[in-house]
């Protein structure tokens, strides 16, 4: 995020001119002293498998594989332990971001995620559904 230049220490022209006939009313000026928490509400969500194999394994593909898929994977798992959800990567040696020493591999087995590279392995699709 591009952040503008401060005005006097504020954000926005407006917050300038804001502190300013605050002052001219005789009222100490408090600018963003306080914090106050907050819980944002969930927001529903769906979630729709790239693949869906005949035994009920989920397949995601995935080239990329940025912040916003891994957590939401989390949450997936967390919220629906029953489903099989494996990756196929076009390279799991690939690190989650660059300079880490977490791969895309390291990712799903911390996670539990059973994965593969380039194509889906045969032994997946002769596995039962439990």
């Amino acid at each position: 995020m591009i952040r503008s230049k401060r005005i006097n220490g504020f954000k926005s022209g407006l917050e300038a001119k804001t502190a300013e006939w605050l002052k001219a009313q005789g009222i100490p000026v408090k600018y963003e002293t306080e914090k106050i928490k907050f819980t944002q509400p969930a927001k529903s969500r769906h979630y729709t498998p790239d693949f869906l194999l005949p035994n009920g394994i989920c397949i995601e593909t995935k080239g990329l594989f940025d912040t916003h898929d891994r957590r939401k994977h989390v949450l997936i798992k967390e919220q629906y332990p029953f489903l099989d959800i494996r990756f196929v990567f076009s390279n799991s040696k690939k690190p989650i971001y660059k300079g880490s020493k977490t791969t895309y591999a390291k990712w799903c087995k911390k996670y539990g995620f059973k994965f593969a590279d380039k194509e889906i392995p045969k032994s997946w699709l002769k596995e039962r559904r439990n």
